[in-house]
C-alpha cells in the first residue's frame, strides 16, 4: 500500500471518540460490501464482454484499465515503481500467474460456461491453495479440520458439476478453464511469498508494476492470437471498462485498505460472498439457468473453504502478565507483515486471502 500500515508499539494508544470509532466500523463495512459486490459481478462483466470481443481482448482492456486506476492513485500518493532487476523478474513470473493467466482462463471459461459457474470455480482457489500450501510450504501443518474442509468442498465441487449425472450438459473445457484460472492463484501467491514476502516496496509500487507488466504480456499476445475489431459495440466496451476500472484496479485498492484496516482474516472473507452475487446476477441480468445442484454444492464449497482456512488459536502465555501486552503486539505486527505479502500476491490470492476474479 501507499501508506505502510501503522507499527504497533506496547504504549495504550490514545482513546478514540466512540463516534469516530462507530463511524470506521462503518465504513470497513461498506467497503468490504462494495468489494463482494464488484467481484461478484465481474463475471457477469466478463460475460458481456466476450460477447463482443476476443477473451485476449476483453483481458488486454482488464489489465489496461485497471492499470491506469493503480498509476493514478500512484502519482497521487507520490509513489515510485520498484527498482532492482531481480525484483521485477520475480513481478513478471507473478503478472503472468496471477493476472495474466487465470483472467484470460476465465474469459475464454465463460465463451461455453455461465457466468454463475465461473464465479463458483472461483471459490476453490482457497482449497486448491491449502493442498499447495501443505506440498510447498513448510509451516503449514495439515489439521482434522482443514483436511475435513478439503473433501467436503470438493464433495461440493463435485455436486456444482452434477457428478451423479455423468456431468451431462457441462462443457468439460470451459470448466476445466475456470478451475485452472482457480488454480493459478494459490500458486501465485505461493511464489510471491517465497520471493517478494519482506520486501521495502509497498503494495501499491509492486502491485502496479505487476499489473504493468501483465499488460505488456497481453499487448504481446492479444495481436497474435486476434484481429483488431471492426466495430466497437457500446456495452460490451463500458463492461470491459468497468472490469478493469472497478473490478481490478479500484477493487484492489479497497482491499488493500481492507487488511490494513482490519485485518487479513477479516479481509479474505470476501471470498465467500463473491458467487453468491456472481450467481444473482447470472441468473437475474442475464437470465442464467440455475439448477438445485448449482447453489447447495456453491454452498458446500464454501463451507468447505472455511474450513480449511480455520487455525489453531496460538497458546497462551505460561508465565506470567507482564510480556502479555508486548508478546500481544509483537502478534499483531507479525500478522499485519503476513497480510502485507498476501496482499501484494494480486488478491492475496490462495491459501488464507481471497481470491480475485
Amino acid at each position: 500500500m501507499s501508506t505502510a500500515v501503522p507499527s504497533r508499539t506496547p504504549s495504550a494508544p490514545t482513546p478514540a471518540p466512540a463516534d469516530s470509532v462507530r463511524r470506521r466500523g462503518l465504513d470497513w463495512r461498506i467497503r468490504f460490501a462494495v468489494l463482494s459486490t464488484v467481484w461478484g459481478f465481474s463475471f457477469l462483466l466478463i460475460k458481456v464482454g466476450t460477447g463482443e470481443y476476443a477473451p485476449f481482448q476483453v483481458t488486454f482492456g482488464r489489465l489496461f484499465f485497471g492499470t491506469a486506476v493503480l498509476a493514478v492513485a500512484m502519482a497521487v500518493r507520490r509513489e515510485r515503481l520498484p527498482r532492482g532487476i531481480r525484483t521485477w523478474m520475480h513481478l513478471t513470473v507473478a503478472a503472468f500467474v496471477l493476472n495474466a493467466l487465470p483472467f484470460s482462463l476465465f474469459a475464454y471459461s465463460e465463451l461455453t460456461i455461465p457466468s454463475t459457474l465461473a464465479g463458483i470455480c472461483n471459490a476453490t482457489s482457497p482449497l486448491w491453495g491449502m493442498v499447495l500450501s501443505l506440498v510447498a510450504l513448510s509451516e503449514d501443518r495439515p489439521t482434522r479440520r482443514r483436511v475435513a474442509g478439503l473433501g467436503i468442498g470438493f464433495l461440493g465441487v463435485l455436486t456444482v458439476l452434477g457428478a451423479w449425472q455423468g456431468f451431462s450438459g457441462l462443457d468439460f473445457r470451459g470448466t476445466a478453464m475456470a478451475l485452472l484460472a482457480s488454480l493459478s492463484y494459490p500458486i501465485g501467491w505461493i511464489y510471491v511469498r517465497r520471493t517478494l514476502a519482506g520486501s521495502s516496496h509497498s503494495n501499491l509500487s509492486l502491485t502496479g508494476a505487476q499489473l504493468l507488466l501483465a499488460t505488456v504480456q497481453l499487448a504481446v499476445v492479444t495481436p497474435l492470437f486476434t484481429t483488431l475489431p471492426t466495430s466497437f459495440p457500446l456495452v460490451p466496451l463500458l463492461a470491459v471498462v468497468a472490469l478493469g476500472v472497478l473490478g481490478t484496479g479500484f477493487a484492489l485498492l479497497l482491499q488493500y485498505g481492507l487488511v490494513a484496516e482490519v485485518g487479513p482474516t477479516t479481509a479474505q472473507m470476501v471470498t465467500y460472498f463473491i458467487p453468491v452475487i456472481a450467481t444473482a446476477a447470472g441468473v437475474a441480468v442475464l437470465d442464467e439457468q440455475l439448477g438445485w445442484n448449482t447453489p447447495v454444492g456453491a454452498l458446500i464449497v464454501l463451507a468447505g473453504a472455511a474450513l480449511t482456512q480455520s487455525r489453531p488459536k496460538a497458546p497462551a502465555a505460561a508465565t506470567g502478565t507482564s510480556a502479555q501486552p508486548q508478546s500481544r503486539a509483537e502478534a499483531e505486527a507479525e500478522s499485519e507483515g503476513r497480510a502485507e505479502s498476501e496482499a501484494r500476491a494480486e488478491s492475496g490470492t490462495g491459501a488464507g486471502a481471497a481470491a480475485q476474479p
